[in-house]
C-alpha cells in the first residue's frame, strides 16, 4: 500500500469512527429513554438490559454504516479540497480515479461487512434477544404465543399448537397432520413437546392413522413418549410466525429476513401470489442493501473533482442532497415492488444502478 493510500485511509477512518460512535450513542440513549418504563415494568436487571442492547447492535450497525460512511467521506474529501491537497495530488500526475480508489475499496469492504451482519450476526443476535424478551418479568405467560398455525409444505405437514414458547421452543397441545408416501393420513395429538438434540420429543401422545381414501377406518395408538423425525426446528417455526406477522406496510420499509430464512419460507409454505411477491422483493432487497456502502462512495467521488475551496462546500451539499434522494428512492422502490407495481428486482436494484452509474458519470465528466 502506497503512503498516499495510508494517508487517505487514516483521514477517513478518524471521522468515520466519530460518526459511528455518535450515531450509536444517540440511538441507544434515545431508545433506552423510550423503553425505560417498559423495562422497569418487566423488572429487568442491569445485566439483562445490557444484553438486550448488545444483541440489538448488529442490526443497528448495519443500518447506520452507509450514513456514517457517507458523512465521513464527504468530510475527508472536502477537507482535502479545502487545503488544496487534491490539487497537489492531481498536479503530481494522479487521476481522480486513482485518488478515490481507497474510498471505493472502503465501500466494497463495508458492503461485505453489512452483508455479513444482516445474514449471520443480526439473525443470531435477534434470536438471543428474543430468548431474553421471552422471559420478561414474572409473568407466567411471558414469551408464549397462543393458537399457532404453520405448515411445512415441503413434506406436507400442518401444525396446530395451543401455545408455543418463543424463548424455549416448548409446545403445549401440539397437533400434527401429514400424509405418508402410500397416501395414508396421519394425525398426532400430544400434551407437550420439547426440541432436544435436533428432534421433537412429544409427551402423552395419541396417534391416528387413516388408510388411503378412507375417513372413518381409524387405527389409534397411545404412547407416553414419541421422538419424531420432523425437520421443523423452533427457529423455522419462529421464522414462519415472523412472516405471518409481516404486513405489506412493514415489508415495504426494509428487508426483514436473511437469505436462509427466505429459502426456508419458499420451501415450507404454499405461497399465495402476493406472498411470493413479498418474498421475492425481500430476497432482492437483502442482496441489494449492502451495496449501499459502495454507492455512497461512488456518489461522494465527484467532490474530489471539486478541487478548490470555493467549490468544495457546493460539492458536499450536492452529494448530501443526491444521497438523501437515493435513500428516499430506495424506500419508494421497495414499496412499489412489494405492492406488485414493479417487478420484485426493480425496486431494490434500480436506485443502486442509477446512482452508482450516475456517480461514475459525474466523476468522469469533471475530471
Amino acid at each position: 500500500m502506497r503512503r498516499l493510500d495510508r494517508y487517505l485511509l487514516r483521514e477517513l477512518c478518524i471521522p468515520l469512527g466519530y460518526c459511528l460512535g455518535g450515531f450509536l450513542v444517540f440511538w441507544l440513549s434515545f431508545d433506552l429513554f423510550d423503553q425505560l418504563g417498559k423495562l422497569q415494568e418487566q423488572r429487568r436487571t442491569l445485566g439483562e438490559i445490557a444484553q438486550i442492547y448488545l444483541y440489538k447492535l448488529p442490526e443497528l450497525i448495519a443500518f447506520i454504516i452507509p450514513i456514517a460512511l457517507l458523512l465521513a467521506m464527504l468530510y475527508g474529501l472536502s477537507n482535502h479540497a479545502r487545503h488544496n491537497e487534491i490539487v497537489a495530488m492531481r498536479n503530481a500526475g494522479l487521476s481522480i480515479w486513482r485518488i478515490t480508489l481507497p474510498y471505493v475499496a472502503v465501500g466494497l469492504v463495508f458492503s461485505g461487512v453489512v452483508f455479513w451482519l444482516n445474514e449471520w450476526a443480526a439473525p443470531i443476535a435477534a434470536e438471543r434477544n428474543e430468548a431474553i424478551t421471552a422471559s420478561a418479568g414474572s409473568s407466567t405467560n411471558a414469551g408464549w404465543r397462543k393458537q399457532v398455525h404453520f405448515q411445512y409444505a415441503q413434506e406436507g405437514r400442518y401444525w396446530t399448537i395451543q401455545a408455543f414458547n418463543l424463548g424455549t421452543g416448548e409446545m403445549q397441545g401440539p397437533q400434527v397432520d401429514w400424509k405418508s408416501a402410500d397416501g395414508a393420513r396421519h394425525r398426532l395429538f400430544a400434551q407437550r413437546a420439547l426440541y432436544r438434540n435436533g428432534h421433537w420429543v412429544f409427551e402423552h401422545v395419541q396417534k391416528l392413522e387413516y388408510p388411503p381414501g378412507e375417513e372413518f377406518n381409524v387405527a389409534a395408538s397411545r404412547t407416553n413418549l414419541f421422538i419424531s423425525p420432523f425437520a421443523e426446528s423452533p427457529q423455522a417455526i419462529e421464522t414462519q410466525l415472523k412472516f405471518a406477522d409481516l404486513s405489506a406496510v412493514k415489508a415495504a420499509k426494509r428487508a426483514h429476513f436473511s437469505l436462509g430464512e427466505l429459502k426456508h419460507l419458499r420451501s415450507a409454505r404454499n405461497l399465495k401470489p402476493h406472498e411470493r411477491t413479498i418474498l421475492d422483493t425481500q430476497f432482492h432487497a437483502r442482496l441489494a442493501g449492502p451495496w449501499t456502502c459502495l454507492v455512497v462512495a461512488l456518489v461522494a467521488m465527484p467532490i474530489a473533482s471539486t478541487s478548490n475551496r470555493r467549490n468544495a462546500m457546493v460539492g458536499v451539499a450536492s452529494s448530501i442532497g443526491i444521497c438523501f434522494l437515493y435513500f428516499i428512492l430506495m424506500r419508494f422502490g421497495l414499496a412499489l415492488s412489494t405492492s406488485g407495481v414493479l417487478p420484485p428486482w426493480v425496486g431494490p436494484w434500480a436506485p443502486n444502478l442509477i446512482f452508482g452509474l450516475g456517480g461514475l458519470s459525474l466523476t468522469a465528466a469533471a475530471r
